[in-house]
C-alpha cells in the first residue's frame, strides 16, 4: 500500500470502530452511477465538521483494488445497492490532501513532479510492475492504467486550500488550478474525479475550465443533500439512544435545509454532544471563524445592520450567483453572505433565495465574534434578556416597556422607522427566551398571522405560552384588542390557560413604548 496511491484502510475502519457511527454509504451508489461517464468529476463542499474526510475515507476504502475491503461495508446500505458488486475493488485509488501535499512540495509550481516522484515510489513499493513509466506525471499515470488495466478513481480533500490560506496569491492560484486541469481533464486513466473542501470551484478568468467539475455546494447539494451532514431521523435515533432531548438537538445544531433534506444537522457537534451528554457550542474557532469576524467588521453595504437582524431571527434575500469562491474578492454583501453559507455560519433556503442563522451554536458564534470586535449594543440587549423574560412572566408590563426601551437604545444604529424594525429589537431582547421557546414569526392562527408567537418547549411546558402583536406608533391596548378579535389565542388551545397575550406599542411621536399583558383561558 502506498502514501498516496491505493492507501491502507486504516481512516475509514477506524470511523467503524468508532463509539458512533451514522452510516452514509449509500453515498458510494450514487457516485457509483457517475464513474465512467460524462459526470464523473464531482466537487463537494462542506463546511469544516461536516465530514468530509470521512467520506474520502470511505471512498477509499470501497475503490481500491490493493486489499480486501468487503468486510467492511458488511451490513451497511451500500451493500444493498446494485452497483455495490460491479466497482467494489475495482480501482485504483490517489488519495491527495493538497494541504499536505502542498507542505511537502514546497512550492505549488513543483506539485507534479513532487507527486511524479511520489507516485513512481509507491508503484515500485507495490510491486505494479516495471513497466509503468512517463516522463511525466499524466504520462506515468497513463502507463499505470495501459499496464494494469485498471483505471483510477482521484480523492481530492482541501482541494481549495490554496485559496484559503493564499488568499491573495493569484498566480499561484492560476498555476494550481492549470495543474489541476491538466491532471484530470480528458484523461483516459480517470473514472471518477472526487474534489472536496469549504470552497466550490474557483472562478477565476480562463481557468474557470474546471468547469467540467459539477458543484454540489451549501447553496445547491442536489441529490446529495441527505449526505451534507446528519439528518432528522439519524439525530433522532441518536438522542433515544443516549437519553438526550431531540427537540434540545434540533435547537441547538439543525437549521441546514435543502430539498430532499429538510433538517441537516452538524455532525461534529452531534456526536460530541452525545459523547459529553450536553448541548453547547462545539464549533472549534480556525481561520473560518477570523473570516467571519473580519467579514462582519468590514461592513460592506451596511452588513452590521443585516447581522443584527438575522440574530435576531430575521433573513434576507441574497443573490449567490456572483461569487467568485474565494475569500477576497467581493463586490458586496451578497457576496460576504454566499461565503459565509458554505462556511456553515449561515443557512439558505434554495426556494427564496434567503440566508438565516441556523441554529443556537451559529448564533453563538456570531455572538462571540461581534462582542470580540466591541459590538457591545448586542451584547447588552442579549444580557439583559433574562430579566426582560422574568418580567414578562410576571405580566409586568412597565419593566417589559423599559426593557425594550433599553434595548431600543443599544441598537439605535438600526433603522427604526416601521414595525419590522421593533420586531428586531423586540427578538433580540427576547434573546434567551429561545432557551425556553420555539419562537415562529408570522405564526398562522385564527383570522390571520400572529407577529411572534412563543411556544414552550417540551421540556419547559410549564412556561406559558405568549402571542406577542407589535403595533408600530400605536398603542399597546390596541395590539391586545387586535390579538383578541383576530383569535390568534385559538390555535393555541392545548396550553389550557397557560397562556400570555402581550401588546408592545411604540408611539412615534414621543419615542416610548408601552407594554400590556394579560393571562387568558383557551
Amino acid at each position: 500500500m502506498g502514501v498516496y496511491l491505493n492507501p491502507a484502510s486504516d481512516g475509514f475502519q477506524e470511523s467503524l470502530n468508532s463509539e458512533i457511527y451514522v452510516d452514509k454509504s449509500a453515498m458510494i451508489g450514487k457516485l457509483n452511477r457517475l464513474a465512467g461517464t460524462k459526470q464523473k468529476y464531482v466537487c463537494v463542499s462542506r463546511p469544516r465538521w461536516f465530514g468530509k474526510t470521512m467520506a474520502l475515507e470511505m471512498l477509499a476504502a470501497y475503490y481500491t483494488s490493493a486489499h480486501e475491503s468487503r468486510h467492511l461495508f458488511a451490513g451497511l446500505a451500500i451493500e444493498d445497492d446494485p452497483s455495490f458488486e460491479k466497482h467494489l475493488g475495482q480501482y485504483h485509488v490517489i488519495c491527495l490532501n493538497i494541504q499536505e501535499v502542498m507542505t511537502d512540495a514546497g512550492d505549488v509550481t513543483g506539485l507534479g513532479c513532487f507527486l511524479h516522484k511520489k507516485l513512481a515510489a509507491d508503484v515500485k513499493n507495490s510491486q505494479l510492475g516495471s513497466s509503468v513509466e512517463g516522463e511525466s506525471l499524466t504520462e506515468f499515470l497513463g502507463s499505470l492504467y495501459q499496464a494494469t488495466g485498471q483505471k483510477i478513481v482521484f480523492l481530492i480533500d482541501e482541494w481549495d486550500c490554496i485559496f484559503r490560506i493564499r488568499r491573495d496569491d493569484n498566480v499561484a492560484h492560476g498555476v494550481y488550478l492549470d495543474f489541476l486541469r491538466h491532471l484530470l481533464k480528458d484523461r483516459s486513466y480517470v473514472t471518477l474525479a472526487y474534489m472536496t473542501g469549504i470552497l466550490p470551484i474557483k472562478k477565476y478568468g480562463i481557468h474557470s475550465a474546471l468547469s467540467m467539475f459539477d458543484e454540489y455546494s451549501m447553496t445547491d447539494p442536489r441529490n446529495l443533500a441527505e449526505y451534507v451532514g446528519f439528518t432528522g431521523p439519524e439525530v433522532a435515533a441518536l438522542c433515544g439512544r443516549y437519553g438526550m432531548d431531540f427537540a434540545d438537538a434540533a435547537d441547538w445544531y439543525d437549521g441546514y435545509s435543502f430539498p430532499g433534506a429538510p433538517s441537516v444537522y452538524c455532525p461534529r457537534s452531534v456526536v460530541t454532544a452525545m459523547l459529553c451528554g450536553r448541548y453547547s457550542n462545539y464549533w472549534t474557532q480556525t481561520e473560518t471563524y477570523e473570516a467571519l469576524r473580519a467579514y462582519i467588521e468590514m461592513n460592506i453595504d451596511g452588513l452590521r445592520d443585516d447581522v443584527v437582524a438575522l440574530l435576531a431571527g430575521d433573513r434576507r434575500r441574497v443573490n449567490t450567483q456572483g461569487f467568485t469562491n474565494d475569500m477576497v474578492t467581493f463586490a458586496g454583501k451578497d457576496d460576504i453572505f454566499t461565503l459565509l453559507v458554505h462556511l456553515g455560519y449561515l443557512g439558505y433556503d434554495m426556494d427564496s433565495g434567503e440566508v438565516f442563522v441556523p441554529n443556537k451554536e451559529i448564533a453563538d458564534e456570531f455572538r462571540t465574534a461581534t462582542g470580540n470586535m466591541g459590538w457591545q449594543e448586542v451584547l447588552v440587549a442579549v444580557s439583559a434578556s433574562d430579566a426582560l423574560l422574568e418580567a414578562t412572566w410576571r405580566m409586568d408590563g412597565e419593566s417589559v416597556a423599559a426593557a425594550i426601551e433599553a434595548a431600543h437604545m443599544e441598537t439605535s444604529h438600526l433603522s427604526y422607522n416601521d414595525e419590522n424594525a421593533l420586531s428586531y429589537t423586540v427578538s433580540l431582547a427576547y434573546y434567551s427566551a429561545r432557551k425556553y421557546y420555539t419562537i415562529v414569526r408570522e405564526f398562522p392562527s385564527g383570522k390571520g398571522y400572529a407577529d411572534m408567537v412563543f411556544l414552550p418547549r417540551p421540556r419547559h411546558m410549564d412556561k406559558a405560552a405568549m402571542v406577542v402583536e407589535l403595533k408600530w406608533d400605536k398603542g399597546a391596548a390596541g395590539a391586545i384588542a387586535q390579538i383578541k378579535d383576530k383569535r390568534y389565542p385559538s390555535a393555541l388551545a392545548d396550553y389550557k390557560g397557560n397562556l400570555l397575550l402581550v401588546g408592545l406599542g411604540y408611539t412615534k411621536k414621543t419615542k416610548t413604548h408601552r407594554c400590556a399583558i394579560e393571562r387568558v383561558a383557551v
